[in-house]
């Protein structure tokens, strides 16, 4: 019964190796393409930006939306964790830029401008909320792609 228990193992082994190199590598896939159309709606946007010589408020927040969809993209690729705040960053740009195209086209102010800023601001408590639990209780270890343990652990205080 020795040499099944052992060919279990290895065909455990086998099996755990193969998965996670899937795993990783459609990981991996999909974070070069979301960075690929990241990049390529970002220039696409500046380019229409270029050729109708002006640049709005609009635009420009809308630039800001991509720089920080990159921004995740590029942390999520480093530290194999997806930054929270970022979303709701990216939220937060969203609902403003909505907000101001909505101004600035003299739409009468209506009860949407109240849920668009109340949205704002229950984002900016989320904000606020996620980064006090973070200080609060920082994570007690770092793990990468492997689920292995990388560097010191961090000790609560």
């Amino acid at each position: 019964m020795k040499w099944a228990e052992e060919s279990r193992k290895n065909m455990h082994g086998k099996a755990n190796s193969m998965g996670n190199l899937l795993v990783e590598g459609f990981h991996y896939l999909g974070l070069f393409a979301i960075g690929a159309v990241t990049a390529w709606a970002s220039v696409m946007a500046f380019l229409e930006m270029v050729e109708t010589r002006h640049a709005s408020v609009d635009d420009i927040l809308l630039l800001f939306i991509y720089l920080e969809l990159g921004a995740m993209v590029g942390i999520y690729f480093k530290t194999n964790h997806l930054p929270i705040r970022f979303l709701l960053y990216i939220a937060i740009t969203a609902l403003t830029r909505y907000l101001i195209g909505d101004v600035s086209h003299h739409k009468a102010p209506d009860v949407g401008l109240i849920y668009l800023c109340g949205g704002v601001f229950l984002l900016s408590l989320s904000v606020l909320a996620v980064r006090y639990a973070s200080y609060k209780f920082p994570s007690s270890k770092a793990i990468d792609a492997s689920g292995e343990v990388i560097g010191e652990q961090v000790l609560d205080k």
